[in-house]
Formats: C-alpha cells, structure tokens, sequence
C-alpha cells in the first residue's frame, strides 16, 4: 500500500453501495415481514375468512400460505438478482481501489 493511505468510509463508490445495500435489505426486509405477519394477523383474527372453502377440499388459507412462501422465495430472487448484478460490481470496484 501507498503512504497515503485509501479512506475508504469517504469513497463515493463506497457509499453508494453501503446505501444501495442498506436501502434494498430495508425494503425487502418490510416486505417478507408484512407478508409473513399479515398471514398470521389473518390466523389470529380472522379464521372465517381463511377457512371459507375455495372447492369441496381446500380453503382459502391454503393458497395464501402458499403465497406468502412463494413471495419468500421471490423476494430472494430479487436480492440474488441485484447482489450479482449490482453489488458485486461495486464491491470489486471500491476492492480496487482500496487493493490500488
């Protein structure tokens, strides 16, 4: 390393992807949690609702909770797709920077 030594806390490119990680965790994090205890609310307070039939052999609760599941595993997606596409670029570009 030089000697000036590389403050990375003051990098722009650095900032930006503490913020863009930050940012995106927040809202996917809301997300999954309103999903998540929105289906729970309905168990807790309203059963008639999620125990009305949608044919002879299945309720509506079914679906739902195959949905809050299937959101999960979208919402990873979601966060795999930007970690590979974005994060990682700017990972290796505030790395190269600091590495010099």
């Amino acid at each position: 390393m030089s000697s000036t030594s590389f403050n990375y806390k003051e990098d722009p490119d650095f900032k930006k992807l503490t913020g863009q990680k930050s940012t995106i965790s927040l809202v996917l994090t809301i997300l999954e949690l309103t999903f998540y205890f929105g289906f729970i609310g309905l168990i807790a307070f309203n059963k008639p609702f999620l125990s009305s039939m949608l044919t002879e052999r299945i309720t509506i609760g079914i679906p739902i909770a195959v949905g809050v599941i299937v959101m999960s595993w979208i919402l990873t997606g979601i966060y795999v797709r930007w970690a590979n596409n974005t994060y990682d670029v700017l990972v290796k570009k505030v790395r190269d920077k600091v590495e010099g």
